[in-house]
């Protein structure tokens, strides 16, 4: 059923993809407000930033200051077990106008013991009965208010006429005690207690676990029931050969997985396996040589990289490390000029080249391959299901390898990706990197005394801004950063970003790696992709800005030939969240640590920008802190599969095949 509700509120929720009641049900809180009054005698030993709610009345006129870039509204107000406080609220200058003497109102706020008072979080006019003491808050465009959204989700549970389907079977019901879907929504939505909130999500929660654990499984057993049409042995000695040839010998975890994708492209069934390793570990190595073995039994390979950048940077890699053979390498991008474009093409089709290095270039209609018999996706959570599907269908016997820089545990590797088997690579090719975390203020003279001292040992030293131009969104800009070293360490700087031409991206790269320009200020786009052994020193400005995932990568850049090198983060934010997600770089390079403390600092529910992070993208579950309903669904889906002719299975293996069927088919 549509909604009836002004333009303007349509238009609002049309742009977050609620079109009908159903999908406000759907709509879930990401957080909720307790106003449970807190206890008298808790209220006389409150510690810094302990949160409280109290009840009371205003007292006396309200106080407006405003500052540069803040204001401060404060006011005092009498509780009712009565003691009197301080209330501060930063931020909300209409308050000033308001707030009168007397009013009522329920408060939250943080105690500042520093200032002896307490800091406003929300306030409501009135008391609020006990039972609507826990309050949902939605995200929501600023301008629509959460009470205009709370009575949008009453009047959908209301009018809404969509049924909203049990899919989960009856005896799992009854075994985890769980709720019919809608009651669940609605406790999600209306909790009377905290228990709601955990019965209703915990019901939600599972259900998408046991979905996500049989699509798993199902695509896993279509995966192997595809077996490749030919069946050519290559020699063992050739490929052991070629790798004794190589200038450096491979690591423990590096000769393990290599073994074990080996051993599946020899099987009749095709590979479909995810190889996961840390910065730095050498997964395009391992890569290397899944290729020349695939090349040793006559078949032709692709790898398919997110960026321009990254795919131009494995073409070199792979051209350097098959110099002395006779495998023949292409590179496929966007800009590759017509003729040079269809010249690929044609040997493509004519099976004369054996790997061809690319980007989304590789997903165009005219790009055939003679015998595609291994296809490589880097950076694998940067493409969709389907995107990767359609690579390997370009080859009807074509093996599949992911490959991502999230290491996570073997367990949760096995449930979060049941439909592939996984490689890790646990240890670094030479030694561990030596790169030091540090976080300044941007005036901190520490910052041009670490220029001064790696640019004099002959260093090259990366500079990131979060946005290429001035004006957006007041932060640090490429532009801006790049006029202000330019002027301090004049013809030793240049500048990479998004916009430039492609002509001037290798220009600035060029200048860079040489040493001609040792500074390249850049935007995050040299996350991936750029590898110069002499970088050891990067320094991030408004590093709050980036998510963890993407400065762990972008701290991978640096440090790589194993000498000591420095990462700083440069941030002026002072609030408690900006401050305890940058400690995490200051306590860990363990990139699944950093990874588990992304899902933990943005909570549970659809997390923006989690994809950087590897991990699979949820909209109930939070895949570290809800590991045991994965695990126990894991375990039910494999029931479920092998007694699939249960009719209490019926309308959850529907579902299941009908979202496994879009993923294999594509």
């Amino acid at each position: 059923m549509k909604l009836s509700s002004s333009k303007n509120v349509n238009s609002m929720l049309e742009k977050m993809g609620i079109t009908s009641y159903k999908d406000v049900i759907f709509h879930l809180p990401r957080g909720y407000v307790s106003y449970g009054l807190t206890p008298k005698e808790t209220l006389y030993r409150m510690n810094d930033k302990q949160k409280v709610v109290i009840h009371g009345k205003t007292v006396g006129r309200t106080e407006s200051l405003r500052f540069s870039k803040t204001s401060n509204v404060r006011f005092y107000f009498d509780s009712d077990v009565g003691i009197q406080f301080r209330i501060m609220a930063w931020n909300q200058p209409y308050l000033a106008t308001s707030i009168h003497e007397g009013d009522e109102y329920t408060i939250q706020a943080s105690y500042d013991a520093k200032r002896h008072c307490l800091t406003l979080i929300s306030m409501k006019k009135g008391s609020i009965p006990e039972e609507e003491t826990i309050q949902p808050v939605y995200s929501l465009p600023l301008d629509y208010p959460q009470r205009h959204f709370i009575s949008l989700v009453k009047k959908a549970f209301e009018a809404n006429k969509e049924p909203i389907e049990d899919i989960i079977p009856n005896p799992l019901m009854t075994r985890y005690r769980l709720l019919k879907k809608e009651d669940a929504l609605y406790r999600c939505h209306f909790p009377k207690s905290q228990d709601d909130v955990l019965q209703g999500t915990r019901t939600l929660k599972y259900e998408e676990a046991l979905l996500f654990c049989l699509k798993n499984q199902i695509i896993r057993q279509g995966n192997k029931k595809l077996c490749r049409s030919y069946s050519r042995q290559f020699s063992h000695s050739e490929l052991t050969a070629f790798v004794n040839s190589m200038p450096f010998e491979l690591t423990a975890s590096q000769k393990k997985a290599c073994k074990e994708i080996v051993t599946d492209m020899e099987r009749p069934s095709l590979m479909n396996r995810l190889l996961q390793g840390d910065v730095g570990t050498g997964k395009t190595l391992v890569a290397g040589i899944a290729i020349y073995t695939n090349y040793l039994r006559g078949r032709q390979g692709a790898i398919m990289a997110p960026t321009d950048a990254l795919a131009r940077q494995h073409y070199a890699f792979f051209m350097g490390l098959f110099k002395n053979t006779n495998l023949s390498v292409a590179l496929l991008v966007g800009t590759t000029s017509r003729v040079e474009r269809l010249r690929i093409l044609e040997e493509l089709r004519e099976g004369t080249l054996d790997l061809v290095v690319g980007t989304h270039a590789l997903f165009s209609k005219d790009v055939i391959y003679q015998s595609l018999g291994l296809a490589i996706i880097d950076e694998q959570h940067k493409f969709g299901v389907n995107q990767r599907a359609y690579l390997a269908s370009k080859g009807d016997d074509s093996d599949l390898l992911l490959m991502t820089a999230t290491p996570i545990p073997r367990t949760l590797a096995i449930t979060l990706y049941g439909s592939l088997d996984v490689s890790t690579l646990t240890d670094f090719p030479f030694k561990k990197r030596e790169v030091k975390t540090m976080l300044f203020d941007s005036k901190s003279k520490r910052i041009d005394s670490a220029v001064s001292f790696f640019l004099n040992k002959g260093k090259r030293i990366f500079v990131v801004a979060p946005q290429i131009e001035e004006g957006e969104n007041d932060l640090a800009s490429v532009k801006l950063v790049y006029e202000n070293y330019k002027k301090r360490y004049s013809g030793k700087v240049t500048m990479l970003h998004g916009k430039m031409t492609v002509d001037e991206k290798e220009a600035a790269l060029l200048a860079f790696q040489t040493g001609l320009c040792p500074i390249l200020v850049s935007t995050s786009v040299i996350e991936v992709g750029i590898d110069i052994k002499e970088a050891c020193l990067m320094i991030v400005y408004e590093a709050n800005r980036f998510a963890l995932s993407s400065l762990h990568q972008l701290r991978g850049r640096i440090g790589r030939d194993g000498e000591e090198a420095y990462f700083i983060m440069v941030s002026d934010e002072k609030d408690e969240e900006s401050i305890e997600k940058l400690s995490v770089l200051l306590s860990t390079d363990d990139g699944f640590k950093i990874a588990e403390a992304d899902l933990r600092l943005r909570g549970p529910g659809t997390i923006g920008g989690l994809k950087q992070s590897g991990l699979p993208d949820f909209d109930y579950l939070n895949a570290i802190e809800d590991f045991k309903i994965l695990e126990a669904a894991r375990n039910d889906a494999s029931e479920i599969v092998r007694n699939e002719t249960n009719p209490e299975y019926k309308n959850l293996l529907k579902k299941a095949k009908a979202d496994a069927n879009i993923v294999i088919t594509a």
